[in-house]
């Protein structure tokens, strides 16, 4: 079975801000995201890469294009791979979701949640894992394939292959840029690495908040896309 990469996208203005983007249109990459993609870009340019496939969504196309641009490869958009749904929550802020009881119930409950008017975690975990399992059907077990998505399908996705409880998703950190990698072979999948950040650097403490660019350490934190 092949080694899948799964990429989350650079950094945009809502991750900065600490919004919900969803499946908004026009939500692009800002400077870091960018440099971030060229990072991931240099960093992979040697791989031996077979295909690229992408969400459809313009920060994600905006993350692989420079992969595939190093590697000679067009990159395959897949809507399979797109970010979770959130429905009436999409462009809010995560401060103001958390004054919500729901937002209780999205971390304390998990198998049973449903964003208002969008996908449930666990449609979006089925949704995640089904594209994949399409996926590595198409390579050979020795291909390297990239898939450029959103921070809570690849949580998604590791949770389900680790065989771990769907309630321990929001356990995992993926930051912007990272690679998490996974290798679908017999007897059982591997984690091969989680969250590997080309352009990692140690930031200072935002008052005990933040402990590196992007990652919101407080209990039950959610990533935002």
């Amino acid at each position: 079975m092949p080694t899948i990469l799964l990429i989350r996208h650079g950094e945009t203005e809502f991750v900065q801000k600490g919004r919900l983007p969803g499946r908004l249109p026009n939500v692009h990459l800002n400077e870091k995201g960018h440099a971030q993609a060229q990072a991931l870009a240099e960093r992979l340019s040697q791989a031996p890469i077979k295909a690229i496939y992408s969400s459809p969504l313009e920060r994600a196309r905006q993350t692989a294009e420079p992969i595939a641009q190093a590697l000679g490869l067009e990159v395959i958009l897949r809507p399979g791979l797109i970010e979770t749904d959130c429905g009436e929550w999409q462009g809010k802020t995560i401060k103001s979701l958390r004054r919500l009881k729901l937002w209780r119930s999205l971390h304390n409950s998990p198998l049973l949640f449903r964003f208002p008017g969008g996908e449930s975690i666990a449609e979006s975990q089925r949704r995640i894992c089904s594209e994949i399992e399409t996926l590595y059907t198409q390579h050979e077990a020795q291909d390297l394939i990239v898939c450029v998505s959103h921070a809570d399908p690849i949580r998604l996705a590791v949770t389900f292959y680790l065989g771990m409880p769907l309630e321990h998703y929001q356990r995992l950190t993926i930051a912007p840029a990272s690679i998490t990698a996974l290798h679908l072979g017999d007897p059982a999948p591997r984690l091969l690495t989680l969250n590997y950040d080309p352009s990692f650097t140690l930031t200072k403490p935002d008052s005990g908040i933040l402990t590196r660019e992007g990652s919101d350490r407080r209990p039950h934190a959610r990533q935002g896309d």
